[in-house]
């Protein structure tokens, strides 16, 4: 009779937990394009024609645009860069598969933080372009044409909330020595996107830097709520260092009625 009745208040706060981690993903991925302040910050500079940022962006699009052009070589490794192996539609696939992965070894909250936070930077991203209606860089010699408007750079947030996913997602399962080495290879893709759509004179600099701040904005309020919900759920903090949830290497990833943990420190299905 004990052991029912606490069985069915764990359940109970488990069901809890999971109604709070819902309200808590969805807000976070709600107000994500109003919450950094350095984006916002950026928008208000971009949007206002602040000279100093108009000559940065300037600056650096002729000196690149003019290396380009003199090295036809590396211009074609930019492209094929950019286009192929950072291109969006390539990263986005990549996070479905690793959900869709989640989800056959049944951590479905992961895989809707996975979910949300790649789609939630898509939407977001979208939705700026249109209010900001920037025009992309207009050079006299270009080397490549992107369509629609500029700001925030959709490659760069896209890289840096794919990239953001698999580190947090995978990073359990990596040896400790090697998440180093993890970290450095997301760090340099997503900076290497950034120098290339404004290598390639399709994007401003701080269309550049929008993307990756806004990125950023998304994953860490999406990983906010993810935390909430374990908080909820009565697991242990965690540092980004081990991934959001290190319980993936596990039988059972997420806390249920199939793992029963007693004080004796054992667990049983």
């Amino acid at each position: 009779m004990v052991r029912a009745t606490a069985q069915r208040l764990r359940d109970l706060r488990r069901r809890t937990a999971d109604r709070r981690f819902g309200i808590h993903l969805f807000a976070s991925a709600a107000v994500a394009a109003t919450a950094a302040v350095p984006f916002g910050l950026l928008l208000v500079l971009v949007e206002g024609h602040w000279q100093p940022l108009r000559r940065l962006d300037a600056g650096a699009a002729r000196r690149l645009n003019e290396a380009a052009v003199e090295h036809p070589a590396w211009t074609s490794m930019l492209r094929f860069l950019s286009d192929r192996v950072w291109d969006p539609v390539t990263l986005r696939a990549a996070v479905a598969l690793l959900t869709v992965w989640l989800l056959y070894r049944r951590a479905w909250r992961l895989a809707a933080w996975s979910a949300v936070t790649a789609t939630a930077g898509g939407l977001i991203g979208l939705l700026v372009k249109i209010v900001v209606e920037r025009a992309r860089p207009s050079l006299e010699d270009p080397v490549a044409h992107a369509p629609g408007f500029s700001f925030p750079s959709g490659h760069a947030m896209t890289a840096t909330t794919s990239f953001a996913i698999f580190l947090l997602v995978l990073l359990p399962l990596v040896p400790s020595a090697l998440r180093a080495l993890c970290w450095g290879v997301a760090i340099v893709s997503v900076l290497g996107v950034g120098f290339t759509r404004i290598a390639l004179g399709v994007h401003w600099f701080s269309d550049v830097v929008g993307g990756w701040l806004l990125g950023l904005a998304v994953v860490a309020l999406t990983t906010w709520a993810f935390e909430a919900w374990r908080t909820d759920a009565g697991r242990r903090p965690v540092g980004l260092s081990e991934g959001l949830e290190p319980e993936l290497t596990g039988a059972h990833p997420e806390p249920g009625p199939s793992v029963r943990k007693h004080h004796g420190g054992s667990a049983r299905d």
